[in-house]
This record gives C-alpha cells, structure tokens and sequence, in this order.
C-alpha cells in the first residue's frame, strides 16, 4: 500500500492512503498499520457484521462500506460510493480498529481518559453512562484529554499498567455541549442527521502513554438522591467489570485471543485499583462529581 500520510494512535504508528484529520500527524518512517484504499471482492461473505475470512476479518457497515482488517497491520477500506468520508472514518477509526487492535493482543476498553496529576484515569460504562461528559468537564478544567471512547492498556517493559493516547476529541449530545458553554454551530456533526458532535482536544497533546492510575465504572444512582457514592471493586466483581466494558469484546471470540484476554485482564485487575462510581443524573451536580473524583484520587495517590 502507498501511504503519503502518517499519524500516531494508541502507540502504533500508522502509514496512510487516506487523509486522517482526527488523528495526530506523526514523522514518516516503518509503520507498524497501514491504511489504504482497496477494492474487495464482493463474493467474500458479509452476512455478519464480522466475518473471519482467510485474509483476516471483514467488517460490514450498511451504507458506509467494507473493512478487510488483516493480521494486526493492516486495514483495507472500501467504502459505498454514497457514503460520506466522515462516517468511513468514523468507523474505520472505531469498531475496524478495534477489531485490529484484538489481534494485536491489546486490550481496548470502551472507555474515556484524561491525565490528571501525571496518571491517566480511565471512565466506563454503558453507552449513555456519561463517559465523554465526565472527560469533556476535566478537561475543561484544565487535564489533558487522552483518549475518547476507546482506551487501550498495556503494560510496559518496568510492569507498569499504562493507558496509550487515542484520539484527542471528544464527542458530546447537543445538550452536554451547550451546557459546557459551547455551540454546537461550532463543531462537526459525528454522523449526518445526529445530533452528537465531535469536540477537539485544546492546547498540547496528551503524553504518548501515562501510567494508568484508576479506572471508574459509571453507574446511574438508583434512586437519583442527591449522593455521590465511590466504592472498589474487587477480584471477581473487577474482573466482569473489565470484561463488561472491554471494547468491541465480542469480536475476542472470533479472533482467537481468548486466553491471551483472560491473561490481560486478570494481569490488570491486579495493577489498577477498580471502582464503581454511583451518582446522580441531575445535570446540575456534574461539578460535585468531578470534586468527589478529584478528591478521591488524592486520597489513593
């Protein structure tokens, strides 16, 4: 594959066919991915969102295209011809991403990330839990946005759980936007005719990987009191947590990394303490949440 671009993503760098505008430009040299643009064969199978196939696995995406992810360097993009370069990208960079960063043997969890106090701090959950919020407020006050959506863990050659930094934006619903004083005439569209918007990073980038020092389990307060409640997990309740909240962790099976996953994640539940952080959804308290975690982090520094 030709590749004119070059950038950085969770460690890797990536030598591309195809401009990249969300990701940080990167000095050319070997690539550990390559991107570009290829005809697939349209008798592959793509009755599944994800196919194994002899050359790797084959994502299907209805009205955007068809991404070929080969061996953990290389992803071959074939998009419709009605589909917007913003949404091949958007999943390119999502789920055909994650699917190679799987067979690379990382783990990626659905997850936000901000470095606060030299350490990177990891916030989890459902979709809709306020991951990109949370980091969207930090960030607002002054940490370092690390990684949006996806947060890739490894460990480093001291034994150290480190959190690599992903794409330096953020993508908040109309109403978090404008609560953040921003307008949303200001910023892109995420996908056409969706009211979510995609934020970029202000000021330097974020270090290129950071210790991990906590991660954040997000969960909706049951009776929506007015508390704020931290707690750890532990063992077996961390693990299912991690597992729970493991990006694109379907694909896992398919890919044949199973007992390398199991080994990853026991490894980091055992470096990086785990917590289920409970608190209300009134938007009104997001300030008191983002003191409570500050706080709380000086308490386990």
């Amino acid at each position: 594959m030709d590749h004119p671009y070059s950038y950085t993503l969770f460690g890797l760098t990536i030598g591309s066919g195809m401009e990249l505008p969300e990701l940080q430009r990167a000095e050319h040299g070997e690539a550990d991915v390559e991107i570009g643009y290829r005809d697939l064969d349209p008798a592959e199978p793509v009755a599944a969102e994800l196919t194994v196939t002899v050359d790797g696995a084959l994502l299907q995406v209805p009205r955007v295209g068809r991404y070929l992810v080969e061996r953990g360097c290389r992803i071959s993009v074939d998009p419709d011809d009605d589909a917007s370069p913003r949404s091949v990208r958007l999943f390119l960079l999502g789920s055909a991403f994650g699917a190679l960063l799987h067979q690379r043997g990382l783990l990626p969890l659905h997850a936000n990330a901000v470095a606060i106090d030299g350490r990177a701090v990891a916030f989890t959950g459902a979709s809709g839990a306020g991951k990109s919020t949370l980091a969207s407020l930090f960030h607002d006050r002054g940490h370092h946005l690390l990684s949006d959506d996806v947060c890739v863990v490894d460990v480093d050659a001291v034994g150290r759980a480190i959190a690599y930094a992903g794409i330096p934006q953020v993508r908040l619903w109309r109403d978090s936007l404008e609560r953040s004083g921003r307008s949303a005439g200001d910023f892109e569209q995420l996908l056409d005719g969706r009211d979510k918007y995609t934020v970029p990073a202000r000021g330097e980038g974020a270090p290129a990987a950071i210790a991990l020092g906590a991660i954040y389990v997000l969960k909706r307060a049951e009776d929506d009191i007015d508390r704020i409640d931290i707690r750890q997990l532990r063992g077996a309740e961390a693990l299912n947590a991690l597992i729970a909240n493991t990006y694109r962790g379907r694909y896992i099976a398919l890919l044949g990394d199973m007992e390398r996953y199991w080994a990853r994640g026991l490894d980091l539940v055992g470096k990086v303490p785990i917590f289920e952080l409970e608190r209300p959804w009134d938007p009104d308290r997001l300030p008191a949440t983002i003191d409570a975690v500050e706080a709380h982090l000086r308490s386990i520094a």
